[in-house]
C-alpha cells in the first residue's frame, strides 16, 4: 500500500468524484483503490446522494483514515447530478469521475497525469479497462476517432480531464436518467480536434454485479436514452452524421433520391426518427 500524506495544507493536483447511492457495500473498495495510487497528491469528494443504506457510516471511516477523503450529503438527484456537485466542490485541477463500486490500479493517475504533462494540447486520457464481479473480462477499446463518437461510447465514465473545461460545459446532463450520462457528456465536452490519448494499460476495473447482468437496459430504454442523447445534440448529430441523406442515397436510385429530397418528409420527419433506429441497431450489435 502507497504511504498516505498529511496533505491538509496542500492544494491537490487532482479531485477524484465519488458519487454514492445504495453502494455502501463496494465503497470500501473503491476508496482502498484510491488510497493505494501510487500519485498522492489527490482529493477524494464522496457525495452521498442521498443514499437510503449505510453510505455514510462508511465514508466516515475513511474521513478519520486520511484527511484526503471529503464527505458531502445531498438530497437524491441522480447521478449525473451528484457528479456535477462533486466537481463544483474540488479544488483540484484534474477531474477523476469513479463511481462508487468500481476501482482504478495503483498507477492510473500517476501514469495519466504524465501524460498529460508530456503533451500540453491532451483534453482527455483513458485507458484499457477489465470487467469484475460476476463476469471477468479484459477490454480494449478501440481507437478514438471523434466520428465514431456518433455510434458508440468510446470512453468509460473515469476517463480524466481538466477541471476548467469542465466549467466550459453545462456538465452531466441531468435529463439522462437511467445511464449514458458519460457518453451524452462527451458530446458537450469533446470537440472534433481535440486531442484524446487511450493509455495502453488496464487502469479501470468496472464491476458487473448479478442484478446488473439481469436487469440490464431493455429496449425500450435503450431507445428513449439513445433518443435523449440525439435530442440534447441535435445540431451536432445534423452536422456530423447527416443520417437521412446517407440512407436516402444508399436506398434509393439516385433520381429516386431527387425527387425525395425535395419532400417534405426527407426535410422534417425521418431526420428525427432515423437517429434513434440507427443508434439503436449499432448499440444491440455492440452488446451481442
Amino acid at each position: 500500500m502507497a504511504k498516505t500524506l498529511n496533505t491538509s495544507n496542500i492544494k491537490p493536483v487532482i479531485s477524484i468524484i465519488v458519487p454514492c447511492y445504495n453502494q455502501a457495500e463496494y465503497l470500501l473498495e473503491t476508496l482502498q483503490s484510491v488510497l493505494e495510487q501510487d500519485f498522492q497528491d489527490w482529493e477524494c469528494i464522496i457525495v452521498n446522494d442521498g443514499s437510503p443504506d449505510n453510505t455514510e457510516d462508511v465514508a466516515k471511516e475513511w474521513l478519520s483514515k486520511d484527511s484526503r477523503f471529503k464527505y458531502f450529503k445531498k438530497e437524491n438527484g441522480g447521478l449525473s447530478d451528484a457528479r456535477n456537485f462533486g466537481i463544483q466542490q474540488a479544488v483540484g485541477e484534474y477531474i477523476l469521475p469513479l463511481d462508487s463500486d468500481d476501482k482504478i490500479s495503483a498507477e492510473y493517475i500517476k501514469e495519466a497525469l504524465e501524460t498529460f504533462s508530456n503533451n500540453p494540447d491532451v483534453k482527455v486520457v483513458y485507458s484499457n479497462l477489465i470487467l469484475f464481479g460476476a463476469k471477468n473480462e479484459k477490454l480494449i477499446p478501440p481507437p478514438f476517432e471523434y466520428k465514431k463518437l456518433f455510434t458508440q461510447n468510446l470512453i468509460f465514465c473515469s476517463a480524466i480531464y481538466r477541471r476548467s473545461d469542465f466549467f466550459k460545459t453545462e456538465g452531466y446532463n441531468t435529463n439522462m436518467k437511467g445511464g449514458l450520462e458519460d457518453w451524452d457528456f462527451w458530446f458537450s465536452f469533446i470537440k472534433e480536434n481535440d486531442k484524446v490519448i487511450k493509455l495502453d494499460k488496464f487502469h479501470f476495473y468496472y464491476r458487473i454485479k448479478e442484478n446488473s447482468m439481469l436487469s440490464s437496459l431493455n429496449e425500450e430504454k435503450n431507445e428513449e436514452l439513445l433518443l435523449q442523447i440525439f435530442k440534447n445534440h441535435v445540431p451536432l448529430f445534423l452536422e456530423y452524421t447527416n443520417p437521412m441523406r446517407d440512407h436516402i442515397e444508399a436506398t434509393y436510385y439516385k433520381w429516386e433520391a431527387n425527387l425525395y429530397k425535395n419532400s417534405i418528409e426527407y426535410k422534417i420527419g425521418d431526420i428525427i426518427c432515423f437517429p434513434v433506429k440507427f443508434l439503436k441497431k449499432v448499440f444491440r450489435k455492440k452488446s451481442s
